[in-house]
């Protein structure tokens, strides 16, 4: 059995991405897991993932974790506040006023209840696309409230750390903030973006590289769950978007003049300002941190990113991140290996004698 702080069992309710993902962790560590949702049908594609079990009579669990939508889910940790006295209940929506706000104004005992919040997720959702590792390494908010103590919330964090996840507290205001700007904002940006793509001509669409892939990845999130997000926590969303607004209008006047004065500068100006904001990203294992990336050139045939990844390993430099751009019908992809920048030099040595052409472009 697997190292462990929480010792079941562990109700989940909402079997979806995030639901699976953290009953997958969960009962790979040995916690008895207990698996609930309005559809019998997603709990018994959970339960044959092997997240967990479904309810019986008698469960008294230890810990009960919401992971339902924004809209319903003060509604369903009041239902089990009430069916599961001794437990502590916790949620993972990605808002946390307004839950915390419903419940107090329902009567629920919110002395058992604080908000949790993991800064993870994929483009895909639903129970076939959860995995047990999804939370490792990325931060876990926990966001406490005066009607709660300490010592009464410690089996969230316990669930953080069991999961690999990094606990961060904060107040739900707090919280609420910042995801508009790390979060909530940047899925507008890239959705408004992808949206440009549809009225793109083939030839358009057919130069995408990289750059547009990135900007883009998150725009093909579920609408319907955005729509409750962003309503949620629309005050701060609108806030930043307004000065997002403010932003394009002085590059939108800058370039509708560029050669007038003070255009290039406010350009320059922008764009600088994107770099200092991105090298403000933690980094792995959330550490700020500065690697150096070497663009390797991998032929189009079955095995090859294998070997590179394998060769890497056999020179003992550790990878700290990868990323790969592949056009339709290329015979080539490239492969950006991420190391320390200690490591760059050794590693394309290391490359090159095994083989491996190194690009001078990077991604």
């Amino acid at each position: 059995m697997a190292d462990r702080r929480l010792t079941g069992p562990v109700r989940i309710v909402g079997t979806g991405l995030l639901g699976t993902s953290v009953g997958l962790a969960l009962s790979a560590r040995g916690v008895d897991v207990i698996l609930a949702d309005v559809s019998p049908a997603s709990v018994a594609l959970a339960v044959d993932y092997g997240a967990g079990r479904r309810a019986r009579d008698g469960d008294e669990p230890e810990l009960v974790i919401v992971c339902v939508p924004p809209d319903v889910t003060a509604t369903i940790v009041a239902a089990e506040l009430a069916a599961h006295p001794d437990a502590l209940v916790t949620d993972v929506a990605s808002v946390k006023v307004g839950p915390l706000a419903e419940l107090i104004e329902l009567g629920a005992d919110v002395s058992r209840y604080i908000g949790s919040h993991p800064m993870a997720g994929r483009e895909r959702s639903g129970a076939i696309s959860a995995r047990a590792d999804l939370f490792i390494g990325r931060p876990w908010v926990i966001a406490g409230h005066d009607g709660i103590t300490y010592r009464r919330a410690a089996a969230v964090e316990q669930l953080a750390l069991d999961l690999g996840a990094i606990p961060v507290e904060m107040t739900a205001e707090e919280h609420d903030r910042n995801v508009a700007l790390v979060s909530h904002v940047p899925q507008v940006v890239s959705s408004l973006l992808a949206r440009r793509l549809g009225s793109a001509s083939d030839s358009a669409v057919s130069l995408a590289g990289q750059g547009l892939r990135d900007t883009t990845r998150i725009a093909s999130s579920d609408p319907e769950l955005w729509v409750q997000i962003l309503s949620a926590n629309a005050v701060p969303v609108a806030d930043i978007l307004r000065s997002f607004r403010s932003d394009l209008d002085a590059m939108i006047s800058a370039l509708d003049a560029p050669d007038a004065r003070g255009s290039r500068r406010t350009i320059a100006e922008s764009l600088a300002g994107g770099n200092a904001g991105v090298a403000r990203i933690p980094g792995k294992h959330g550490q700020s941190a500065q690697f150096s990336q070497l663009v390797v050139i991998v032929d189009d045939r079955p095995g090859q990113l294998a070997r590179l990844l394998t060769d890497i390993g056999d020179a003992g430099i550790n990878m700290e991140d990868l990323r790969l751009e592949h056009s339709p019908g290329a015979q080539i992809g490239l492969a950006e290996i991420s190391v320390l920048p200690e490591a760059e030099e050794r590693l394309a040595g290391e490359l090159v004698a095994r083989g491996w052409r190194i690009s001078e472009v990077s991604l």
